[in-house]
């Protein structure tokens, strides 16, 4: 009879402990699906936030502490970007960027032409300020993508002609904008 009490005393402490254990693990998980919902929303705010970055086209999954970036944006600066925001966030452990960028184009391949459009501009308005017939002081030159434009006034039609066949004739020159007017 002592033996039998004994593993019946055993079996009802032996299933305490597993309901116990039980009722903490989906303790746990709530605890942790709680805290994911919470990850997500701060990650879904701060990239909402940012003025870089479009949030509708970033979607944020989080499970066990781990988010994960999806969508698109527009250069490999965007998708670092996001990524650093999301890290930065108390609770990540870590951030799987899945991000897709949509212009392939790199920061070397932008710096260089923002430099050569820098440089054409330069050139062009250089051109037009050394030139006697040309009044270059009081034409602004912008360039973009190799188009000049051309702002300002000058005296006569022919000046205006003049600094157009100035700038078509520079370097690195695509297309030319003319948008001097003519004051004299």
């Amino acid at each position: 009879m002592n033996l039998m009490k004994s593993t019946l005393s055993a079996a009802i402490i032996a299933v305490s402990f597993s309901a116990g254990a039980m009722a903490g693990e989906k303790s746990d998980q709530k605890s942790s699906t709680m805290s994911d919902a919470w990850l997500d929303g701060k990650a879904e705010a701060i990239l909402l936030l940012n003025e870089n970055l479009n949030n509708f086209a970033i979607d944020t999954d989080v499970n066990s502490g781990v988010v994960i970036l999806t969508g698109e944006v527009e250069s490999n600066i965007d998708k670092r970007l996001a990524e650093e925001l999301i890290t930065g966030i108390d609770g990540v452990k870590k951030v799987n960027n899945k991000l897709t960028v949509v212009n392939k184009e790199s920061l070397g391949e932008s710096i260089s032409k923002e430099y050569t459009d820098t440089k054409i501009a330069t050139v062009v308005k250089t051109r037009l300020l050394l030139d006697r017939e040309v009044s270059g002081t009081k034409i602004d030159v912008s360039a973009q993508e190799g188009t000049i434009t051309l702002k300002g006034s000058v005296k006569s039609s022919a000046q205006k002609d003049l600094a157009q066949a100035i700038a078509e004739n520079t370097d690195d020159v695509q297309k030319v904008v003319n948008k001097l007017k003519v004051t004299g």
